[in-house]
C-alpha cells in the first residue's frame, strides 16, 4: 500500500515538474533557445504522463497491449533522448564547424551500429522477435545515450565554451540515463531477484526526478539577468571598455 502510494507520488511530482518547467520556459520566452529540451519534456509529459496511464488503466498491467505500448513508447523516448544529445553536440560545436561535421557523421554511424547490433542479437531468437527486438534496441540505445552524454560533457569542458547552461543540461541527462543503466546492472548482478525488481520500480523514476530538478534549477538560474559587481565593472573599464562621457553645455 505504502509502496504503491510512494511510486505514484514520485510520478505525479515528476509530471508536475515537467509541466511547471514547460510553462516557465514559455513564460520567460526561452523556448527558442531551449527548443530541443522543451520538445523532449513535452514528449515525457504526453507519453509518460498521459498516454501510458490511459493504456494501463484501460487494459491492465498484465495485458499484451500494455506490454507492447510500454516498450514502443520507451523506444520513442530513447530516440528522443538520442536526438537531444545530438543537439547538445551541435551546441557544443557551435564555433567549430569542422568538428561538428565530423561529430555529425560519427553520430549517424553510432545509430546505425546500435541498430545493427540489436538486429544481430535477434538473429538467434525468433520466438519472440517483436518484443525481444524492442527491448534489445531500447537497452542498446539507452546505453549508447549514456556514453554519448558523457562524451558531450567532456567535449564541453575541453572546448572551454563557457556554456554553463549546456553543462548543467548535460549533467541532468546523465542523471536520467543512470536509471536504466543501474537497472540493467542490478538485474545482471542479482540474477533477477525479487528485491532487485522492487528497487528497479523506484530507481528509474527517481533518476528522472533528479534530472528534472537539475533542469529546473538550470533554467531558473540562467533566466536571471547577471549583474556585474562594482569591482568587475571597474576592471572592465580599466581594460578598455567604452564609457560614456558627459559634456557640459
Amino acid at each position: 500500500m505504502f509502496g504503491s502510494f510512494l511510486h505514484s507520488g514520485i510520478y505525479y511530482l515528476a509530471d508536475g515538474l515537467v509541466l511547471g518547467l514547460l510553462l516557465f520556459i514559455v513564460w520567460r520566452g526561452l523556448w527558442q533557445r531551449l527548443l530541443a529540451p522543451s520538445l523532449y519534456l513535452l514528449a515525457l509529459l504526453l507519453i509518460d504522463g498521459f498516454a501510458r496511464r490511459y493504456v494501463l488503466y484501460h487494459f491492465g498491467e498484465k495485458s499484451l497491449q500494455w506490454f507492447y505500448f510500454y516498450w514502443l513508447t520507451d523506444i520513442v523516448l530513447a530516440l528522443g533522448a538520442f536526438l537531444l544529445i545530438c543537439t547538445f553536440f551541435q551546441r557544443a560545436c557551435a564555433n567549430e564547424a569542422k568538428m561538428w561535421h565530423f561529430v555529425r557523421l560519427f553520430l549517424v554511424f553510432v545509430f546505425i551500429l546500435v541498430l545493427g547490433i540489436s538486429a544481430f542479437s535477434l538473429s538467434r531468437n525468433y520466438g519472440n522477435i517483436h518484443g525481444q527486438f524492442m527491448m534489445e534496441f531500447q537497452q542498446d540505445l539507452y546505453f549508447t545515450c549514456l556514453v554519448l552524454n558523457t562524451l558531450v560533457y567532456i567535449l564541453v569542458q575541453q572546448l572551454e565554451a563557457a556554456d554553463d547552461e549546456l553543462s548543467l543540461l548535460v549533467s541532468g541527462m546523465g542523471l536520467q540515463f543512470a536509471g536504466p543503466a543501474a537497472n540493467l546492472a542490478l538485474v545482471f548482478l542479482t540474477g533477477g531477484q525479487q528485491y532487485a525488481n522492487a528497487l528497479m520500480t523506484y530507481l528509474s523514476p527517481l533518476c528522472t526526478l533528479g534530472m528534472l530538478i537539475t533542469w529546473f534549477y538550470t533554467v531558473v538560474r540562467m533566466s536571471k539577468p547577471v549583474e556585474l559587481s562594482s569591482s568587475k565593472k571597474l576592471a572592465k573599464v580599466r581594460t578598455g571598455m567604452p564609457i560614456l562621457q558627459l559634456h557640459r553645455g
